[in-house]
């Protein structure tokens, strides 16, 4: 992590954790993702459940991108935020009356169905509403996404998704439902991917589904398939941008468009995870017989990814140089599992150094909670450390 010494004595007085965000560096994330998707006429919906703070929407929406959106919250978050609602999907396999409401309200541009009994609740909805609602038939491609298995969910046995076997209730549910309008297939089959062969065994799988369609009189105008790009955590100076040109053209080497169909995506790690840090302070360095401990002010609470999946974020010490030595790096919460990760190599560490936990700017400040009463963590933006 790029860091001057003017910028960490700005951080002396600011109370620790908080999310430090690179403003430069998630424009020009947006940017490279824009220009590539742009070049082959895709089309970009943000996950805003990666992060929905408003700065960060504000700019990515700024750009061009639509918005992915799993909650009503999301919605009304996103249209705030600048989103235009023709440009919105809504995902989710528990939707309820309230949140499809919202979306009816606002003219998203489609419901993500994932289930026949979801399908007839939206009917109702538009039929109370007199209008029409554009869905997608979200697909469980059973592909294996070679991921963690909570953040996997394009399996059978996962609860996301219309399986092939329900295609024929589908279509005939379709003509019978008169509220609702097809107008195009979904998938999502994980997050944090990395084995781009993972996305072309997609492709085939949603290659046969679009034919089916097609035979069944189907003419679609939309295939959408979701998101799922894995980031550098290892070594994340490295890799600070996503290669969304090769993403790109995996897609568009495997995936076989009917003439006229247009092709989305809703990427949303890829986009933010590396502009951001969990920044904390260290409160002790606790010597034992087989371990050294770091004890930092922020918790599972703050960032809870490496006690929930194992999660591996890189650690450095921004306030020390020099010989490093070996550390467990915990927090201050009453669980063994808030420990962000052993055997960390740091520079020699002392009370008050800063310590950052590198690329968790996805799923880092929107999962935080107040387990045992602690505060949120708050945001400092890069292009604001120097206002007074």
């Amino acid at each position: 992590m790029i860091m001057n010494k003017t910028i960490i004595e700005k951080w002396a007085n600011i109370v620790t954790p908080f999310y430090y965000y690179d403003i430069d560096l998630l424009k020009q994330t947006v940017e490279t993702a824009k220009k590539e998707a742009d070049k082959r006429g895709y089309i970009l919906h943000y996950a805003t459940k990666a992060n929905a703070s408003p700065k960060i929407l504000k700019i990515i929406f700024a750009a061009g991108f639509g918005a992915d959106c799993v909650s009503g919250n999301e919605i009304l978050r996103s249209v705030e935020c600048g989103a235009d609602p023709a440009h919105i999907t809504f995902a989710g396999v528990g939707k309820t009356d309230t949140e499809i409401s919202i979306g009816l309200d606002n003219d998203i541009f489609t419901f993500n169905c994932e289930s026949i009994p979801e399908m007839e609740n939206i009917n109702r909805i538009a039929e109370t509403k007199g209008k029409i609602a554009n869905v997608s038939i979200r697909i469980n491609p059973d592909v294996d996404a070679r991921t963690h298995e909570y953040i996997s969910t394009g399996k059978k046995e996962n609860k996301f998704g219309i399986s092939a076997w329900d295609f024929e209730k589908v279509i005939e549910k379709l003509k019978a439902l008169r509220n609702l309008k097809l107008i195009s297939l979904h998938f999502h089959v994980g997050s944090q991917i990395t084995d781009m062969s993972v996305f072309a065994e997609a492709c085939s799988r949603m290659n046969s589904f679009n034919q089916w369609f097609k035979e069944q009189g189907f003419e679609l105008e939309h295939i959408n398939v979701g998101g799922g790009l894995g980031i550098d955590y290892q070594t994340p100076d490295k890799n600070p941008v996503p290669d969304f040109a090769a993403y790109f053209a995996i897609f568009e080497q495997n995936l076989k468009l009917y003439q006229g169909q247009k092709l989305h995506f809703e990427p949303g790690r890829s986009i933010v995870a590396q502009c951001g840090s969990l920044i904390s302070r260290v409160l002790y360095v606790k010597e034992g017989k087989t371990k050294d401990f770091v004890i930092v002010d922020a918790g599972m609470s703050d960032l809870i990814r490496p006690a929930l999946y194992h999660a591996h974020h890189h650690i450095e010490n921004l306030s020390s140089y020099g010989v490093e030595r070996i550390y467990d790096v915990v927090g201050p919460i009453c669980e063994s599992s808030d420990c962000f990760d052993k055997d960390v190599p740091l520079a020699e560490t002392k009370r008050g150094d800063f310590i950052a936990l590198r690329s968790a700017g996805a799923y880092g400040e929107v999962m935080a909670s107040q387990y045992n009463l602690r505060a949120i963590p708050g945001a400092v933006f890069s292009d604001e450390i120097f206002t007074d």
